[in-house]
């Protein structure tokens, strides 16, 4: 069962992060690296910041994180999310691919339980039509 409704919008992938929304309808979480420098982003861009390469790779991440900011939501901005109020939006960081941040959903806690620095693992919501939706919840245990 999907987090959200689906009555949720959906993804609408560009030219810039449709490999990413296609790794994650098959629940790979992939980030966009520079095939030149290694430097890792998020969102994908065309053109790596650091070096100004057009060369791009992708680096798959074991789907560990931490949670480094975040803020509860008490008022819905869409329709569909009012059932689930209130819900947590986290920016996420990844020991396995530094430099890269990543907003999504933190679930499955008591949101006044949500800590910064708090680890979360990754799990995988499925929305109409298939698309894998990145989602966290917390970590048995803190990783290295």
């Amino acid at each position: 069962m999907a987090y959200f409704p689906d009555t949720m919008p959906t993804p609408h992938p560009n030219f810039d992060d449709c490999e990413f929304w296609a790794a994650c309808s098959e629940q790979q979480l992939q980030f966009q690296c520079c095939a030149d420098c290694g430097m890792a982003r998020h969102p994908p861009t065309p053109v790596c910041p650091k070096c100004r390469s057009f060369k791009v790779s992708w680096k798959q991440t074991a789907g560990r994180a931490e949670v480094y900011t975040y803020t509860v939501i008490h008022h819905a901005s869409h329709e569909a999310v009012k059932p689930n109020l209130p819900y947590v939006v986290g920016v996420l960081t990844f020991p396995d691919v530094p430099g890269v941040r990543l907003v999504s959903n933190v679930t499955g806690i008591d949101p006044k339980q949500v800590r910064i620095g708090m680890p979360v693992q990754l799990w995988w919501d499925t929305l109409e039509g298939g698309q894998g939706i990145p989602r966290f919840k917390p970590a048995s245990q803190q990783f290295a």
